[in-house]
């Protein structure tokens, strides 16, 4: 070897050298055998951690929601309003529940069941990282799980009761037979209405015992279990009917996968609708409707509905019981005793609802549901598929004066501002055509705004919505308590063509008593289960979602409406200051009065539901109240005030209080300069009268007082839209000069343009 390859062996062994006193650097820290270590020093940590825990866990007895208590429902004032268990469940044997049905609760919660080992690892570890993360509850537990968690442990979401479910799972599918455990599972398992156990499930979806079920009603019971409220047919929204419809196919499909079903027999399978519920017993009258509303309610705050239906909770309503019985009192004097069914049939087709709201509160006081619980399942007070009609009304006006809203010849919008009310006038701005009757097809001169409210002026509201903006409108509404998914933006949704609950309806009236604090009524006052802290209720007073200003102008205009307008006849004898607003929906199929004082708000609505079938039309459909009591076209200031005002003639305490308004204008507020009565010659007042040729909608006359205006007076322009140009006539097809009753019709009378297919509602 030379020289040269010396000096290059000599280089190259110094660079392996090097790089080998490098690694040993690296190795000192990780190595393959100290990894390989680590993890097995791991794993056998967490093996005999489980062996310990597999051994110092024992099955326990059953959780003591397993023996199920009753519910008891408190009045205001602590009395007993109903008390609801003992629980709806009776067990059954194997045998009486068919061998397919038994494989749908397999095929739809776990389909490898009869081969697990009752743990089902993969989906268990998913949900303990969920849990950690707050993800809340999570799928992916066995039936073994799942009879574990209902039979012995509790239905909380912590790692420690799922570390437990799976050692006791373990135990449970060692020592018991795969049947033993399915017939606990099906047996223990909460499928709403009530209803623990298949064999109560099976009577109240399907009024059969459990050895009548078809597949496809086992598919159906089956799906049921993983949302028992949402997936109920009765109850469920679009959505949640189509989320069971696809359970219930994916339960069958699974069946044939497991060939428990042929595909021949999964084709023939039709989904069945289960039965309307039928109430408990011992629920009639008015308590049903109380205890189902309460129970809602609590749900819908977040209480668990398998441990509430497992019971043992004390639920306060704020109903008073003194109020609750003048409120069932003055359904009956005012309209039930009117009524004659035999005699005539569109008698059985009334139905009332009423919720009344202590304003300061926000606690409902008072509910009438309907004729019985027992009767009629719905309760009226709550639904909210009829229209609200004319009602709606003063929210359009709300968000007019919130938003600070200017007519088409841009007028801001008070109640002294003026408007055309003409029969069928076009609505001036918007896109689609639309001309809305007045009730009777009553044309109407240039009026107020205040006016227009005390005669629910369809043609007026119907402009002032595309004034301030449908979507303006809308989004007021909502912030008031009213379902924005019913509500479509289009003009026909100024006459209230919504669906709208009488306690909605209580809420968002309530939010205008309130000064403009949002009110969302609560029925529960407090809930307590066993010996367990009271639940947190969120406080039915939220924040402010109008100024003051706005809603004591509200409430200064609504008193034009009881002492001056649609609601005058009914209530005109009170000895107490009061607020309010009437509706009529089309065909006459609603009637509504919202009304209030200042220490008490109370909606009663009235609805024409068909008590049986009759030709086309079904039974539940909406017909007409026409004809109801004797009577012609049925208003709400008729029945529905009439019941109002009884009701809050005997429930208002002080009869002297009066509202506490900072507001300037509307009829509650008297104007500082009032004119001289119309057509006696007298001296100007102070501000002078406006000259023929202004703007009448910028006239800031008191409410109830039409401009004044001598007989050679031209017609005036059309308030709420530009001043045609010379030659043009004016947006609703003529002039519409008020004359010296305010009430005159000058010019022609075309409607120049179409319905948008509105609804007549009216006052």
């Amino acid at each position: 070897m030379g020289r040269a390859d010396a000096r290059r062996a000599r280089q190259a062994s110094t660079r392996r050298g090097r790089a080998k006193q490098k690694k040993r650097g690296i190795r000192r820290f990780f190595t393959w055998k100290k990894i390989l270590g680590t993890f097995l020093g791991v794993c056998l940590l967490g093996i005999l951690a489980f062996v310990g825990l597999y051994l110092y866990v024992d099955i326990p007895s059953f959780n003591k929601e397993a023996e199920a208590q009753s519910n008891v429902y408190k009045y205001a004032d602590g009395k007993v309003l109903a008390r609801v268990g003992a629980v709806n469940r009776e067990k059954v044997s194997l045998d009486r529940i068919p061998v397919p049905v038994q494989h749908t609760f397999v095929a739809a919660e776990n389909k490898t069941f009869y081969d697990d080992s009752g743990v089902d690892l993969k989906g268990t570890l998913r949900g303990v990282l969920n849990t950690l993360q707050g993800k809340g509850k999570q799928g992916g537990s066995t039936i073994t799980q799942q009879y574990v968690k209902n039979y012995f442990l509790s239905q909380e979401q912590t790692v420690s009761r799922k570390l437990k479910e799976i050692v006791i799972s373990l135990k449970v599918d060692n020592k018991y037979d795969k049947n033993d455990i399915l017939l606990g599972y099906i047996n223990t398992s909460y499928y709403g209405r009530g209803a623990y156990g298949i064999q109560a499930a099976a009577q109240a979806y399907y009024g059969v015992d459990v050895d009548k079920l078809t597949v496809s009603q086992g598919a159906y019971l089956a799906s049921l279990l993983q949302a028992p409220s949402q997936y109920d047919w009765a109850q469920a929204t679009d959505a949640g009917k189509k989320l069971v419809q696809e359970r219930w196919a994916y339960t069958l499909d699974n069946m044939v996968e497991m060939k428990w079903l042929s595909p021949a027999d999964r084709a023939k399978q039709t989904f069945q609708k289960p039965q309307a519920p039928k109430p408990l017993p011992g629920m009639g009258g008015q308590t049903g409707y109380l205890v189902e509303a309460a129970k809602n309610e609590l749900i819908a705050d977040g209480v668990d509905e398998k441990q509430l239906a497992a019971g043992g909770w004390t639920i306060t309503l704020g109903i008073q019981q003194d109020k609750q019985k003048e409120l069932e009192k003055a359904v009956k004097t005012k309209l039930s005793d009117d009524l004659n069914p035999d005699k005539r049939s569109v008698d059985a087709d009334a139905q009332v609802g009423a919720a009344s709201v202590d304003p300061e509160t926000g606690h409902v006081v008072a509910m009438y549901g309907g004729a019985g619980y027992t009767k009629h399942y719905v309760n009226n007070a709550t639904r909210a598929d009829y229209q609200p009609a004319s009602t709606f009304k003063p929210l359009i006006l709300a968000a007019a004066l919130e938003k600070q809203a200017q007519t088409q010849d841009g007028a801001t919008i008070t109640p002294n501002t003026m408007y055309s009310g003409r029969n069928r006038r076009p609505v001036v701005g918007g896109t689609i055509p639309f001309a809305p009757p007045n009730e009777d097809e009553r044309t109407y001169g240039d009026i107020t705004v205040q006016e227009a409210t005390n005669n629910s002026v369809n043609a007026v509201f119907a402009q002032m919505g595309q004034d301030v903006g449908l979507d303006e409108v809308k989004k007021t509404a909502v912030s008031l308590g009213l379902d924005g998914s019913r509500m479509e933006v289009k003009p026909a949704m100024t006459l209230g063509t919504m669906g709208a609950s009488p306690l909605q309806m209580a809420g968002a009236y309530a939010t205008l008593d309130a000064h403009g604090k949002k009110i969302t009524p609560a029925l529960v006052t407090k809930a307590v289960h066993g010996t367990e802290a009271e639940h947190k209720l969120k406080d039915p007073v939220g924040d402010r979602v109008l100024s003051r200003k706005t809603a004591d102008t509200l409430t200064s205009v609504l008193k034009g409406v009881v002492n001056d307008g649609t609601a005058k006849e009914a209530v005109e004898n009170a000895d107490y200051k009061a607020a309010g607003k009437t509706g009529t929906s089309d065909d006459n199929k609603s009637a509504w009065f919202v009304g209030y004082t200042p220490k008490l708000v109370t909606a009663v609505g009235m609805f024409g539901e068909a008590a049986k079938t009759e030709g086309k039309i079904a039974q539940g459909a909406q017909v007409t109240l026409k004809g109801t009591g004797g009577g012609g076209r049925v208003n709400g200031g008729g029945y529905p005030a009439k019941i109002w005002a009884d009701y809050t003639e005997a429930a208002t305490g002080d009869s002297s209080a009066d509202f506490d308004l900072e507001t300037a204008i509307g009829a509650g507020a008297p104007p500082a300069n009032t004119p001289p009565p119309r057509n006696t010659p007298s001296p100007p007042p102070t501000p002078p009268q406006q000259t023929p040729s202004q703007t009448p909608s910028h006239s800031s006359l008191p409410p109830s007082q039409p401009p004044q205006q001598t007989p050679s007076s031209p017609p005036q322009q059309t308030p709420s839209s530009p001043p045609p140009s010379s030659g043009t006539p004016p947006p609703d097809g003529g002039g519409n000069a008020t004359g010296g009753n305010g009430n005159g019709n000058g010019g022609g009378n075309g409607n120049g343009g179409g319905n948008q297919g509105a609804g007549n509602n009216q006052n």
